[in-house]
């Protein structure tokens, strides 16, 4: 059985660090293991309760949920803007915590890695990406974590999938967030 796991990268920007981290997890993912990027949250619209109806929810939501809902387990790379996670991972937190108690999210087992510029990784955004996923519903991995700080020097000539010690503490995220699926 190969684990299905989607990750969503709470960054847009061209040359993104947390993306690279998300390209190193893809890269080095464990036997078994099937990573799959998400493209698709710079179109998603904020949250809206108006337009979350069954005649109105917009595609890139719609997209989103089933993608969410096709995978085994979900990993968030987030990094920290103004010491919090950015509006673009929290507003995909939110269109997957509908409808209350019924979405996308439910049960999913989620973990949050991420890098950041500042000297602690970004471990404020990550606490808060966990908070607020596991409130939508997800079954939050939190006992191996992974925050790496300093990520415009540390990878301003290596890309974190040629950082031995990133791809050796993705591993072990991917280990424990995989241990969570359950069996088929």
């Amino acid at each position: 059985m190969t684990v299905r796991i989607l990750a969503l990268v709470g960054s847009l920007r061209a040359g993104s660090h947390n993306r690279q981290l998300a390209e190193a997890a893809a890269r080095h993912a464990p036997e078994g293991v099937h990573i799959d990027i998400y493209d698709g949250l710079a179109e998603l619209p904020f949250y809206n309760e108006d337009i979350d109806t069954a005649d109105a929810v917009p595609s890139a939501a719609t997209r989103l949920r089933e993608a969410v809902a096709a995978a085994d387990a979900v990993l968030l790379f987030s990094p920290e803007y103004n010491g919090t996670l950015p509006a673009v991972l929290k507003n995909a937190i939110d269109w997957l915590s509908r409808p209350y108690g019924a979405g996308a999210l439910q049960n999913k087992p989620t973990a949050v890695v991420g890098t950041a510029l500042g000297q602690y990784g970004g471990v404020w955004a990550q606490d808060e990406a966990r908070k607020a996923v596991g409130i939508a519903g997800a079954k939050v991995v939190d006992t191996t974590k992974l925050a790496i700080p300093h990520s415009a020097t540390r990878f301003a000539e290596t890309h974190p999938q040629e950082d031995t010690e990133v791809v050796e503490g993705l591993h072990k995220v991917l280990d424990e967030l995989t241990a969570n699926v359950p069996a088929a």
